[in-house]
């Protein structure tokens, strides 16, 4: 049984403020840690219950914030700042489950803790069929594209709430109670991790009866822009319409290329300010 986790950092038990999540940070060398071992915590929660094969692929910043031989389950881990497929790169049919691990919400729902859409200095806001949506949603695209079930996923509330309406069933650890964008209650590391081994355990034990991702096609994904300017560079790109000064929308049948084509986008934007 092979399990695909794609983990981001912000969603981490503690964690609340960019020094934490940016190497070079003061505490970042610690949070990553923390993060290693709520990964871990997963991984062995699905060890338990059946799992045998586990790909991370660390989607966090320049993607290589984790140590490979700290992985539990003999893990194989994708690392690396340019993927073609960015937070889902890897996954394909040959995989039964997807968790999230260490996800965040987005900044166009309800407060969230270091909330943001992928690049936060471009994307303002992200919906799928009308629905806010953050990374999480986004990336169930991909997940419907293969057939594989999202069954994790951890973080705050908010980022819960924001995959719920296409994964009605997947299973939730909420590790903190935002308060802030920059302010959150946190669960002691600990228990955080009791929790994620404990939904995994399960998510795994229980995945004969997981329900796949559900996300209506054809397919509006739109997006809301911070300046004219990145929405000027994403009319350039084959298959986005602009459909206002700050906005353009994505629309198709096709999950996978929908996905493609936003991360081209995003891609794109960000060479805007580099």
């Amino acid at each position: 049984m092979k399990i695909f986790i794609s983990s981001d950092m912000e969603g981490t038990a503690g964690v609340v403020d960019w020094d934490h999540v940016l190497p070079g940070g003061p505490f970042y060398d610690y949070y990553a840690n923390l993060l290693t071992e709520e990964i871990n915590a997963a991984i062995e929660g699905a060890m338990q219950s059946g799992a045998t094969e586990f790909l991370v692929n660390d989607s966090h910043s320049k993607m290589a914030n984790l140590r490979p031989d700290a992985l539990s389950g003999s893990a194989r881990y994708l690392s690396g700042r340019y993927k073609p497929m960015y937070m889902m790169q890897g996954l394909d049919a040959s995989f039964d489950a997807v968790f999230f691990i260490s996800y965040h919400g987005s900044m166009g729902s309800t407060s969230a803790t270091l909330s943001h859409t992928y690049f936060p200095t471009a994307v303002a806001a992200v919906t799928i069929n009308g629905v806010v949506t953050g990374e999480a949603g986004i990336n169930a695209l991909v997940a419907q594209a293969y057939d594989v079930p999202v069954v994790l996923i951890t973080g705050d509330a908010t980022t819960a709430a924001e995959l719920r309406p296409f994964c009605p069933d997947v299973h939730v650890v909420v590790v903190k109670e935002s308060v802030t964008r920059f302010a959150a209650n946190s669960l002691h590391p600990v228990e955080a991790r009791r929790l994620i081994f404990e939904q995994s355990a399960l998510a795994v034990a229980t995945l004969t009866s997981a329900t796949k991702v559900n996300i209506e096609v054809p397919t509006t994904l739109s997006i809301a822009f911070h300046t004219p300017d990145y929405a000027q560079l994403a009319e350039r790109v084959a298959g986005v319409e602009r459909t206002g000064s700050l906005s353009g929308r994505i629309v198709g049948s096709d999950p996978l290329d929908i996905y493609q084509t936003f991360i081209t986008v995003v891609l794109l934007c960000r060479g805007l300010t580099e």
